[in-house]
């Protein structure tokens, strides 16, 4: 319980100080949004219209620093995140919520995939190390792992999009015709092939090592000498002995990607155009769409400790040692 409690603890404290910083950053930055919304449609800036606009968005200067921000943290927990500026007059939340589905979808089926083929190839590379098996695993992870992703994506996209023109260059789904039912839905995953694909080969890296390198670690142990003096074959005491241990640092790794997944893969979203979190992040950052900068940056923080006291929740089962 005290464990537990620690990191419950933890949890809201760590919270609390990412919500108060997402609060103050913007505050502290230079320039007033209403005028700059104003400005765009070319016409005078008018003061009453400024304040009226102000108060619109929740940057009222008649307000004290205090009272906005427990206003803040207020609509922070009932999902009132103001009105985006890059899509004025539309709520922040409608923009969220036509942007999770998709980058929980692409990025978190991915991040699953990568992880549970990574920690295979990962544990028997590490088993059979000295083998050409392992070094030839190794060789490939360690090639991934230097391999820029994004360049991935763009090669990807400009061989079996542009060239060969089997997968859509860009967008979610196809946008030529309205779709319904099982053709909306195959239209959704051939459109998600190629950014599935890059997320997947530019993470298998990173899994493969952790994991040979644990299972390397694990195998020096004294109970697996007694496991392969008790005359047990190679397959279950990497199963049932090697693989149990070795995986709990990828376990942890494992749920802040899960934590992660919300932030969506900006630059893989960027070069699919692929309507998700990330690529909403890089639009509101470029416009200094605050309202919709601190909602991301809200729910990223949320999902990260999130995923991180989940799996010490997890490591309590897994690991009997966190119970004593």
């Amino acid at each position: 319980m005290k464990y537990i409690f620690q990191k419950i603890l933890f949890f809201f404290i760590a919270l609390w100080t990412a919500l108060t910083l997402n609060f103050l950053i913007p505050r502290l930055m230079p320039g007033d949004p209403a005028e700059r919304i104003l400005s765009r449609f070319g016409s005078e800036v008018n003061e009453s219209a400024v304040k009226a606009l102000r108060i619109a968005i929740g940057l009222e200067k008649d307000k004290s620093l205090f009272s906005q921000y427990f206003e803040y943290i207020k609509n922070s927990f009932t999902g009132n995140f103001g009105i985006s500026y890059v899509y004025y007059p539309v709520p922040v939340r409608d923009i969220l919520a036509s942007s999770l589905p998709w980058t929980i979808g692409l990025v978190g089926i991915s991040t699953v995939i990568s992880f549970l083929i990574g920690t295979w190839l990962g544990a028997i590379a590490g088993y059979k190390r000295d083998k050409p098996t392992g070094t030839t695993l190794t060789i490939i992870s360690l090639m991934i792992k230097a391999f820029p992703y994004f360049w991935l994506a763009m090669m990807l996209l400009y061989i079996f999009g542009y060239v060969l023109k089997w997968f859509p260059l860009s967008n979610a789904y196809s946008t030529k015709e309205l779709l319904s039912g099982w053709r909306f839905i195959s239209s959704v995953i051939y459109h998600a092939i190629l950014p599935a694909i890059t997320l997947v080969v530019a993470s298998l890296g990173s899994w493969i090592l952790t994991m040979r390198n644990n299972i390397v670690s694990v195998l020096a142990e004294d109970y697996i000498l007694l496991a392969e003096a008790k005359g047990l074959s190679q397959e279950e005491i990497l199963r049932n002995y090697a693989m149990r241990n070795a995986i709990l640092p990828s376990i942890t790794a494992f749920g802040l990607s899960l934590g992660f997944v919300v932030s969506g893969a900006l630059l893989t979203e960027i070069v699919f155009s692929y309507p998700g979190v990330g690529y909403q992040l890089y639009r509101a950052a470029v416009s200094q769409d605050y309202p919709l900068i601190q909602a991301i940056f809200f729910f990223i923080s949320l999902s990260v400790l999130g995923a991180n006291l989940l799996m010490d929740f997890v490591y309590i089962s897994l690991d009997p040692r966190t119970r004593g």
